[in-house]
C-alpha cells in the first residue's frame, strides 16, 4: 500500500491516461512501421520498437498497481506534533549550519528539485516520528549527518 496525497494520486492517474491513450498507440505505430520495412530477422528498428513497447507496458502495469494500492491521506487529519508522511520539515544540518526543507512523500511523488523526498530515503526514515527540537544522526551514503528538526508543517 502506498500512502500519497490527492495531488500525487491525480498526477499518477493523469500520467497513466496519457501513456495509455497517446504513448501506447505511438509504440504500436512504430512497430507497424518497422514491420513494413521487410525482413524481421535482421530488422533492428523492429526489435527496438518491440523493446520500447515492452518497457511501456511494464511501466503502465506498475502504475496501475500503484494506483490500485494507493491510500490517499486526508491532510486535514494530520498532526504537526511529529514527522509523518506529507509533513513539511525544516531542519538544520548541525555541522554545516545549512537549513534544509523537505516534504516527506510516497516513492511515486518524490521530486528532489521540488523538495519532496521519498519516505523510503535514509533522511525520511531517520526523522519519522521525531518532534521539533529533536536531534538525529542519520547514516547516508556520503557518511553520517547530524540534523535538528526546527519546524513541522502540513501544506
Amino acid at each position: 500500500m502506498a500512502y500519497m496525497s490527492q495531488e500525487g494520486y491525480d498526477n499518477l492517474v493523469a500520467e497513466l491516461r496519457q501513456l495509455e491513450s497517446i504513448e501506447r498507440p505511438k509504440a504500436s505505430a512504430a512497430i507497424a512501421e518497422a514491420r513494413d520495412k521487410g525482413d524481421l530477422s535482421e530488422n533492428s528498428e523492429y526489435d527496438a520498437a518491440k523493446e520500447a513497447q515492452a518497457h511501456l507496458e511494464d511501466k503502465i502495469n506498475r502504475m496501475k498497481m500503484t494506483i490500485a494500492e494507493a491510500k490517499i491521506v486526508d491532510t486535514s487529519r494530520l498532526s504537526t506534533d511529529a514527522v509523518q508522511i506529507l509533513s513539511k520539515v525544516t531542519m538544520t544540518n548541525l555541522k554545516t549550519k545549512a537549513k534544509m526543507i523537505y516534504t516527506i512523500v510516497s516513492e511515486s511523488e518524490a521530486d528532489l528539485k521540488a523538495g519532496k523526498i521519498s519516505i523510503k530515503t535514509p533522511i525520511a526514515q531517520g526523522i519519522l516520528n521525531k518532534k521539533v527540537g529533536e536531534e538525529v544522526e542519520i547514516k547516508i551514503p556520503a557518511g553520517t549527518i547530524h540534523l535538528r528538526i526546527d519546524k513541522i508543517t502540513i501544506d
